[in-house]
């Protein structure tokens, strides 16, 4: 196959050559497709127009045949004219000798008189008289080559024949109705080659509309896999490239995006993890060097407090790390899920009044049994009450409340932190994201938190307004309902 290239700027576009591109594989199929209408078209009209124009002729010389016939049988009846002189005149003097030309056929089947002055030899072969002989009407047409020309030949028998003439034969040639024909079929070829360049030229164009975006993709998704995310599609059109095109912005939008959160996420644990690694190393280096009681208690004191944070932050991602691999389980079971956050909540009491937060929590008197692991729910009371108090500067408050519902109960934790922008809220479920980096956190806390919910059934909604407060409700189905889904499934 050729190959077709299209010009872009000083560069040249690759559409065919060795594989079968889009632009060869459409080129080759449209251009069979035309070139076998055209060709469909071209006899269509070639065999309509030969047959109007040589029905033409034949009626034409038929008509003539008939009204010479006409005169030679008045003449036939007038017995003051000599009947042989009269026909010998006739011919002799045809009118339309220039147009064709007129014999006299004897009972024998010879020519005896021609308006042309020359009589064929006897061996001259005349298929039209023949079929004149053998029709009921008295006239035989011939249509055919006959000395290197295509000919029409009448014959039509007399209706009171003579022993010299018995049938006329007129003879033209379809020299000039070939001729115009060929003009036609000739018109109609140019006509042709016109479309097919018009659809080749049109092909590119349109080949050139599809291909340069699909290039551009291409080269553009290289660029991706290589670590750089800055290079976007041009959209030039509203239609199904244009449609590709903003599909693979938005993906590089979002590669560009998760890759931010990756390095801010890096960034974010280097951050957490050099911490408690630097409290642990200088009380450890302080406690080897020589201590004295309160020195050892509260060294001590620090070492297990970071030492906590550091196991938190490993089982954070370890979680994730399960969840996104599907190895994450369950260990279900029918639990009071108030006793759960109440043991959560037992964990913060003494950190939120060293850091001067109140938490409101008034004891619901009702039982609310949840079927589901009561690890991982207290997983998710504590990162919630942890972030809550994380958020929360000196004086602000707290409030936990748990509500029953006939088939789900409800659990809120509210708090009058710094809050999450609008713009952050939509996001801070996403793995790795931090809506305030100023806070201690890896940004996966509430990822794992809001899949575990999910994995029971319920749901784990954020409220929040910057500067005033954030509030989470998580809503998990009872056990009765929980259970009985289980048995239908």
């Amino acid at each position: 196959m050729a190959e077709i290239t299209v010009k872009k700027g000083a560069g040249r576009i690759k559409l065919g050559g060795a594989k079968r591109s889009i632009a060869g594989r459409w080129m080759v199929n449209t251009l069979s497709v035309v070139a076998i209408l055209l060709i469909i078209v071209n006899l269509s009209i070639y065999y309509f127009t030969r047959q109007y124009y040589y029905g033409s002729a034949e009626s034409y010389v038929i008509s003539e045949a008939n009204a010479t016939s006409t005169i030679l049988a008045r003449l036939y009846e007038d017995l003051a004219v000599n009947y042989s002189s009269e026909v010998r005149e006739v011919i002799e003097n045809f009118e339309k000798k220039d147009q064709m030309e007129i014999m006299s056929i004897n009972k024998n089947g010879e020519v005896t008189l021609s308006s042309s002055g020359f009589s064929p030899d006897k061996s001259y072969n005349m298929p039209d008289y023949e079929a004149a002989l053998e029709s009921d009407e008295g006239i035989g047409v011939f249509m055919g080559r006959d000395g290197g020309e295509n000919i029409l030949a009448v014959t039509i028998l007399i209706s009171r024949p003579s022993s010299s003439y018995s049938a006329l034969r007129f003879v033209t040639s379809l020299s000039l109705v070939d001729n115009q024909l060929a003009g036609i079929m000739f018109a109609s070829l140019i006509i042709s080659a016109f479309v097919v360049l018009i659809v080749i030229f049109m092909g590119l164009y349109f080949v050139k509309s599809i291909c340069q975006p699909l290039v551009q993709i291409s080269a553009t998704a290289k660029k991706l896999a290589k670590g750089d995310f800055s290079e976007r599609i041009k959209i030039k059109n509203n239609d199904e490239i244009g449609d590709l095109s903003r599909a693979f912005n938005d993906m590089a939008d979002e590669l560009e995006n998760s890759e931010q959160i990756k390095n801010d996420f890096i960034s974010s644990v280097s951050h957490e993890l050099r911490t408690p690694l630097t409290a642990i190393k200088g009380w450890s280096e302080t406690l080897a060097g020589g201590y004295d009681p309160e020195t050892f208690g509260k060294g001590m004191k620090v070492i297990t407090g970071e030492t906590q944070r550091l196991e938190r932050m490993v089982e954070e991602l370890l979680d994730f790390s399960r969840i996104q691999s599907g190895h994450f389980s369950l260990q279900m079971s029918t639990l009071d899920v108030i006793a759960e956050l109440e043991d959560a909540l037992l964990i913060y009491i003494d950190k939120a009044k060293k850091e001067n937060i109140t938490i409101n929590y008034n004891e619901p008197e009702f039982l609310c049994a949840v079927y589901g692991d009561k690890n991982r729910l207290r997983q998710v009371f504590i990162n919630i009450i942890d972030n809550a108090i994380k958020y929360t500067d000196a004086g602000g408050s707290i409030d936990i409340t748990a509500e029953k519902q006939e088939s789900t109960m409800t659990i809120t934790v509210a708090d009058t932190g710094c809050g999450i922008a609008p713009a952050d809220l939509p996001k801070v479920k996403a793995k790795f994201y931090k809506a305030n980096s100023t806070r201690h956190g890896s940004g996966i806390g509430l990822a794992v938190a809001d899949e575990i919910i999910a994995m029971h059934g319920g749901t784990l909604e954020l409220e929040s307004e910057l500067n005033v407060g954030t509030t989470v409700t998580i809503t998990l189905p009872l056990a009765a309902k929980r259970e009985r889904s289980d048995s239908d499934e």
